[in-house]
């Protein structure tokens, strides 16, 4: 990456060990696509008082040449996402797919729907 990861944790303690986990899987994308330039990774509990476990949101931006890729997992009401390291998985692979979809499309490889005229 030209510009260094960028970790923010909104509404939760920092933690050592959930910031390894991004950039080991910041480290993961960047080995798929070479060409990224700089990604930032914002950890955000959405509701600070709870009385029960609070589920993560999850926003990943990478800038790659011509294009910025965004993926945001908010939970709704998938209780898995009350593990942060679940939330951050999830939200990493969404990213991946949608990398795999810029590949494809920087080398041509979309698949086109043929297009159909109604004949009367």
């Amino acid at each position: 990456m030209q510009v260094p990861l960028e970790i923010t944790f909104r509404n939760v303690s920092p933690s050592e060990s959930v910031a390894a986990k991004v950039r080991e899987r910041a480290g993961k994308l960047e080995r798929f696509v070479d060409k990224i330039i700089g990604c930032k990774v914002t950890i955000e509990a959405p509701h600070k008082h709870h009385y029960k476990g609070s589920t993560y949101q999850v926003k990943i931006d990478v800038t790659v040449p011509g294009s910025e890729i965004v993926v945001s997992r908010h939970p709704g009401q998938n209780k898995a996402h009350e593990d942060v390291y679940v939330a951050v998985r999830d939200a990493f692979d969404a990213t991946r797919r949608q990398l795999e979809d810029y590949i494809a499309q920087r080398k041509g490889k979309v698949k086109h729907h043929e297009s159909f005229a109604l004949s009367s």
